[in-house]
Order: C-alpha cells, then structure tokens, then sequence
C-alpha cells in the first residue's frame, strides 16, 4: 500500500505548507506594528496553537468531506437505480449471469484443480506404480514384498504405503448390506498424515499376518450403521464368517481413497499368499520428504528397483517405476473440460461487459442535458465522474450479489455430480469465491462505466457548456457511434467462437450416437455380486459358486442369457499387452492386444456374432481364448486361425496358455468414441471375486431387477446384490463428462447469442431515437420508408458480419483446444462454422428488423414540428 502512504505524505507536506503560510503572515504582520522579528513568531506561533493539533483537525475535515461526498454519490446511485428500473435491472441481471457463471466455474476450479490435498502438505504425496519396460503388460499394480522394499531401502521418502479393495457383505442386519473395504498396507495413515476422530489407528500386532482383526469406519458408514453412537468403537461389525472389532472412526472429510469406501482394514504383508513378486494388488502412495522433489523421488525410486533386479531378475528385471503426484491422479482428464469451461464462461464475461458499456454508453447519452447543467452549475468533472462510477460500482455489487445466489445453486448442482467429478464435494462457496465475484464486480464496473462517464462529461470539440445545453435534444442529427458498433461487433465476435465450440462438440456426441458398438446394450442388465480375495486362495470354488448363480439367472422366466465380465463392455479400460503365439516372440513386430476376462455365454448375451470356430466353451481342461476379427487379422493371417496357442509375453506364473477356440465380430469394448482394437476374450467365469454380470432380458432390465436379486439371494443368501442397473446407464456414464461439457458450454453460447442480439437490438433502437429527425428529413424529401429500414437493417448485418470473420478467426485460433475433445468431426468442420454463420446473421437480422422498422414509422411533420 506504498500509494496510500505517498498520498498521505503529500497530504500531510500540503498542510503543512499551508500553516507555514499563515504563520509567516502572521509574523509579518507583527514586524509592521513595531515587534522584533523574534518577538513577532513568537506571539504568531501562540496565537496559532499547536501545529498537531490543527493537522488532525484539518484531517477530520478532509475525511468528513470524502465520507459526505461518497454518502451522496450512493443517495444518488439509489435514486438513479429507482428512477430507472427497467436499465438497472437489465444491467444487474446481465452482471449477475456473468459472474455468476465465473464464479461458478471458478469454485470447481479452486476446489478441484487449484486447492491442495485435504491432506497435511498435500504435495508431497505422489502415487508410485510399476510398469513393465518393454511395454509387454499394463499391470501397474505393485506387489506387497515389492512395497515394502520400497518402503525400506527409498532414501527420499518418510514413508509408502497402499491399498486395494474388496465389496464385501455386512451380516449384522436382517439382510447382507454391502460394504466397500479398502484393505491398507502397513503406514497407510501415517502416509496420509490423518487420525481417526473417534479411537485410534491401526498397531503393529494387527497389521500382521494371524494378528487381531480390526475395522476403522468411515463417518458415512458410522452414521448409518450406527446412528453417530460414540460407543461405537469397541463393537463388532460381521463381515463374512468373521466378526472385526471397530477401533476407530475416520473424520467427515475423508474420502480416500473414494467416497464409496466404509472402512478400512489392514493387510499383512507377510501373508503367506502375499510373498510372491509376482502378486500385485497394490496401489501405492508415498510421502516425500520435506525439500524432496518429484525428480528426485523418481530416481531414488528407479535406483531402488535397479537393485531389486539385479537381486530378483524374474519379474523385477523387467520393471521400472512411474511416479505421478497425486492429486494430478485423482484430477485426471477433468482439469482439461474445466480450464475450457473457465475460458467460456470468461468471454461471457467479456460479452456481459460489453453489452453493459453499450448500455451505459446510451444511458449517458440521455443523460447529457442533465450532465451539463451540473457542469454548468460549478460541479467540477472529477465529481460528476465519481458519481458516474458509484451508480455503476452499485449496480455492480448487486449484480455480484445476485451472482453468488446463481453460483452457489450451480455448486449444489456440482456435488451431484460427484461420480464423474473429482473431489465435487469440495466445492462450496467460500470466502475465495466470494472475493473473485466482489473483485469481478469492481473490475466489472471500471471497465464499463471508464468509457460512459469519461465520454459523458466530455463536451465536444468546439462546443462549451451552452452549446451543450442547448443542443441537447433528442431531434439532434447525431454524428456517427462508433464505439458502440464497436461493442456490438466484439460481442458476436466472441459470441461465434462460443458458437462454434458448441457447434463442434454437439456434432461429435452426434458422430458418437450414430456409431454401430458391434454389441446390443439393450435389454442387458448389470450387476455386482459381493465377494472378498481372500476367497481366491480357493479359486476353485469361486468358480463353482459363480457359475451356479449365473444357472440360477438363466433359468428365470424372461431371462434369455446371462455371463460375467471381468470389465462391462464399452467402459474404458486400456488394458493393452503383449502376447506369444505358439510361444514365439517377433521382436520386429509385438503383438499387442486389449484383454478381457469373460464367462460361457457372454457373446450370447452381448450379441455378439461368432464368425469362425465357437465361443466360449462350459466343460474345458484348458484356459480357452477368442479373439476378434481385428486380431485375426493383423496377427493370425490364413485359414488356420483357430488352434493357435496365446500366451501373455511378461512374466506372470498366474497367466496359463490359452488355445484360440473362435474369432468374433469386433465391439467397441473400450468406448463408443474408440474404434475396435485387437482383442482377446479370456474364457474365465471369475476374474475375480465379484465379476459383473450381464443378463439379458426380454422386458425391460430393471423389471427384472427384483427378481434377479430374489434368485440370487435364494442361491448365496450371504451375499450382497448391488450396482445394480441397465448396461445403457453405464453407457451413459461413460460419455456424462463429454454431455456435461457439450451442454454448459452451448447454453453459455446461447446464452451470448442472446447477449449479443440486444446488444444489437438496443444499439439500433438508441440510434433510431437519435436520428429521429434525420429519418423525418429524409422521408419529406421523397425518401421510401423500405429505404430506411434497409439502412438500418445493412448497419446491424455490416456489425454481425465483421463479428463473424473475426469470429471464425478466433474459432480456428482455439481449436486445438477442442480437438481432443472431439470424435467423428474435425476441429475446423467447414459444416459447423456455415451454420454458425448463417444461425448468427438470421438472428442479427431478425433482432435488427424491430427497431428498423420502429425508426421507419416516424411521422416527419411531427418530428419536423418538434424541431
């Protein structure tokens, strides 16, 4: 505040200066009556008084003077915003639409991307995974034995921990309820740097294999089960067969690693199952050490694992380690549709602004008579400015405020969607959202009322304050306005570029509605049965429990098929590796192929046509693939496709070989917005634990629904049925992020279409007001009121069409931005932007032809008479 203190200084050195004057005159004064010279300051400086003294004094009186003079600019904004309603609730509404959509945007922007981890310094934490070098397996899960080595000998970290999942069911009601646990590594709170609100944490003893059982609850699940009972911790929660005793509750605010998790259990890692370097679970978060940058974690890390693989050549040779932060993790791709957001919702911004500046521009216009006579008056111009700017700095705070209402409405739309949305529960309207939508207003209101109020009182070349006064009329021949088609022409400017955003991605989810995914989605109903990995040490029968119930489902009245899956068909996983056929290795050419775990029936009930050999077979001894017509034939090439031996290229002693028994059509397993790649179908019932099973119904899927989970109660009534839902639902998830980001940014660009056109609307009709005696002057003299509309009509097309160019030029600047965002459609579709440019001059026209026509129908004897 460096320019307070000098404006203060010199305040100070002009009174200052101002009381040596005074006492000089005083002492002269002295001097010519017959005093000495230091007899005549002494008496001046007594008479004076105190020099402190009459500074605060003057000071109170320089304050008293800026607070009176602010009381009555705000008295006046009052009465301006009474006296003209109408403009002030146009301008504060325009006002509130655009910061209310700014501050929107930026509350999920400072919540998702901006603000840290709800963690103690949340940037330390990075999420560690391994990867195989030769790019042969997307296995980026890390085994237990091979954290914790990580965990001893890394330098850089004060500590690294993970965790994975298990759907369980919870036994203590009428019914199983199920529950998501997250099974921890040892260290996993300490990592985090968190402590349960309720009990305590985890001890050594019960993160050890045959230790004591164990449950932190999360707050959710503590509400619900147990109705937020202090005396919850030391009860017993029944899971399974087993009883855990609770030890903890974790605080309302923590999520990790999801929502959805109920507790946290620990998983020993000297489990005997645990001790293979080839069993990985994991997923592995470490905290760096304070000063430690993720550069250098990342080669202590690599050096770490070089050991290991010299120590264990099989598998750890062939790894290497990646390192990301973590909140880039749980951010992921959102970061991208918001910052695209953001940018839309700023040139609405802008269009706001601009249309607020044409606004005002014309409101000071009407308002020069009254300028003037104040000028006249004495008032001087740096006050009438300040008044200008309080009306606008008023309307602009209650604009802001009425923005808030609309931003904290879009923030509750936002937590519900927090499913596709990273960290939306985070999203509140904060002191930081409340200072940007208050910093938006004053830098709203400089920037539209600057130009009105310094042109207002400006009075033009030639002309003084009478010549003012007595030109001030609305019979005047106005001169030409080119400020305001100025305005109008950045409007629809940024009004196309909005457009053609818009445009491009409702054509992309267009191309996306009309592809083919090589499956039927309807009438296929999906569902979750809960199941535990500690019931893989005996996969045999895991096998036999989900085959049985997927016989129970095909035998319901109106079930026609029914398979599991280890991933639903058409959601994104890219779980891309590298296979051997018949045991052979091209190093000039990998082999590289999506794989997926399926059960008998699953191209049945996908429909799914088989093209050559069979599907998956019930009764086999051996491991049984089917690949699609894709692999077929970039990889198999020739008639003796099936028969073949695939097997995975990294090493894993849990992968079998397996023998191509089919080739099937090609399914758009990874997305409908990804073309088919290579891929083969695992013949396996159960992936794991609690597959997802597809049923395929004749009535509509969630008819089925109760039934469906009837029988599978009667089958497993230990067991929980859950996500249970239409196969087109997950679909529909799948593209919600692209739908959510098509739909915001086409209202925004409706909605500056719309800004736009009464920009234009209200520019012509100011005009038309202005020009009245002009029209009637060329009307008496023979002129054809068609004529006038067409003049009118040509200046706002002339407007809209330079907006246009400059439009479409900003457009094919920006599109980089959108272009991987989008499918089936080029970012400069030459289709989008004609339409956008016809769509723009239909609209320019039609919001031209009222005030035209109104300017037309003026009677030239009337105006004649008035003049």
């Amino acid at each position: 505040m460096s320019w307070m203190k000098r404006l203060f200084r010199n305040r100070d050195e002009s009174v200052e200066r101002e009381i040596s004057f005074h006492i000089a005159e005083q002492v002269e004064a002295y001097i010519a009556r017959g005093m000495s010279p230091q007899e005549a300051r002494r008496q001046a400086l007594l008479d004076f008084g105190g020099r402190e003294q009459v500074k605060q004094s003057l000071r109170e009186v320089h304050l008293s003077a800026v607070l009176e003079a602010l009381k009555f600019n705000l008295r006046s904004a009052v009465r301006f915003i009474r006296r003209s309603p109408s403009f002030s609730l146009a301008v504060i509404l325009t006002l509130a639409l655009g910061i209310g959509a700014n501050s929107a945007v930026f509350s999920a922007i400072d919540a998702v991307v901006w603000r840290p981890l709800p963690f103690p310094s949340g940037d330390q934490l990075i999420q560690i995974s391994q990867h195989d070098v030769q790019g042969r397996g997307a296995n980026r899960f890390v085994a237990p034995v091979r954290l914790e080595e990580w965990n001893r000998v890394a330098s850089t970290f004060q500590s690294i921990s993970g965790y994975y999942f298990d759907d369980l069911s919870e036994l203590s009601g009428p019914l199983p309820e199920k529950i998501t646990e997250a099974l921890v590594a040892p260290r996993f709170l300490q990592v985090l740097e968190v402590s349960p609100a309720l009990g305590r944490n985890f001890t050594t003893e019960e993160e050890h294999w045959g230790g004591p059982n164990a449950v932190i609850l999360s707050y959710g699940y503590w509400q619900s089960r147990f109705h937020s009972d202090p005396a919850a911790v030391g009860q017993k929660v029944h899971i399974g067969n087993h009883y855990y005793p609770v030890i903890g509750v974790m605080p309302s605010w923590f999520h990790f690693p999801n929502r959805d998790v109920d507790m946290w259990t620990p998983s020993a890692p000297d489990a005997p199952f645990a001790q293979r370097r080839d069993a990985t679970w994991f997923t592995v978060i470490g905290r760096m050490k304070p000063r430690v940058t993720l550069r250098q974690a990342t080669a202590d890390l690599a050096t770490v694992q070089s050991g290991l693989g010299r120590q264990f050549p099989k598998p750890d040779a062939e790894l290497t380690v990646q390192t990301e932060p973590l909140k880039d993790t749980i951010v992921g791709t959102v970061r991208s549709s918001l910052w695209l957001l953001y940018g839309s919702v700023s040139l609405l911004m802008l269009i706001a602004c601009s249309n607020i500046v044409a606004l005002l521009l014309a409101r000071t216009a009407q308002r020069e008579h009254e300028i003037s006579i104040r000028l006249s008056l004495g008032a001087s111009r740096r006050a009438v400015i300040a008044q200008l700017l309080t009306e606008v700095m008023t309307l602009a705070v209650l604009g802001s405020l009425v923005g808030l209402l609309v931003a904290s409405a879009a923030a509750h739309e936002f937590h519900l969607m927090a499913k596709t949305l990273p960290r939306a529960e985070e999203i509140v309207l904060n002191w930081r959202v409340v200072v940007y939508s208050l910093l938006c207003a004053v830098i709203t209101a400089l920037i539209c009322g600057l130009l009105p109020a310094l042109r207002g009182t400006t009075t033009r070349k030639g002309c003084g304050l009478a010549t003012s006064l007595a030109q001030a009329s609305r019979t005047q021949v106005s001169t030409r306005n080119p400020v305001q088609w100025m305005l109008v022409t950045v409007q629809v400017t940024l009004a196309v570029t909005l457009l053609v955003g818009a445009g491009l991605l409702v054509r992309s989810l267009e191309a996306i509605g009309r592809v083919s995914p090589g499956y039927d989605p309807s009438h296929v109903l999906t569902l979750q049965v809960s199941g535990s990995w500690g019931e893989t040490s005996d996969m045999k029968g895991v096998v036999q429990r989900i085959d049985r119930t997927l016989d129970g489902l095909r035998t319901l009245p109106g079930v026609e098929a029914a398979a599991t899956s280890a991933i639903l068909p058409g959601v994104p996983a890219k779980y891309q590796q590298e296979f051997k056929i018949d045991g052979k290795l091209d190093p000039d050419r990998k082999i590289l192929a999506d794989s997926r775990w399926v059960s008998t029936g699953y191209f049945e009930t996908m429909r799914i046509p088989v093209l050559v050999g069979e599907a998956c077979r019930r009764a086999s001894t051996t491991v049984d693939v089917v690949v699609n017509r894709s692999f077929a034939n970039l990889y198999l090439t020739g008639p003796a496709a099936v028969g073949h031996n695939i097997e995975q290229a990294a090493y894993n002693d849990f992968q079998s070989a397996g023998t191509v028994r089919g080739i099937v059509g090609d399914a758009r397993e990874e997305g409908l917005d990804e073309a088919p790649m290579p891929t083969i179908y695992s013949c396996f019932s159960a992936p794991d634990p609690f597959p997802n099973y597809l049923v395929r119904t004749r009535a509509e899927p969630m008819q089925m629904a109760e039934a469906v989970r009837r029988r599978i109660h009667e089958l497993e009534p230990g067991r929980s049925v859950y996500a249970i839902m239409p196969l087109q639902q997950h679909l529909d998830e799948v593209l919600s992020d692209n739908r959510l980001r098509t739909r915001l940014l086409s209202l925004f660009a409706l909605t500056a279409v719309s800004l736009a056109c009464i920009g234009l609307y209200g520019t012509l009709s100011y005009l038309g007001r202005l020009r009245q005696r002009e029209v009637g002057v060329r009307l008496a003299l023979g002129a054809l009121r068609s004529q006038i509309v067409g003049r009118f009509l040509l200046q706002g097309l002339r407007a809209a069409g330079v907006g246009c160019v400059a439009g479409l030029a900003l457009a094919v600047g920006c599109s980089r931005f959108l272009a991987s965002m989008l499918y089936g459609v080029s970012a400069i579709d030459p289709a989008t932007y004609a339409s956008v440019v016809l769509f723009i001059l239909l609209v320019a026209a039609i919001a031209s032809l009222a005030p035209a026509v109104r300017a037309a129908c003026v009677e030239p004897v009337k105006v004649l008479r008035e003049e």
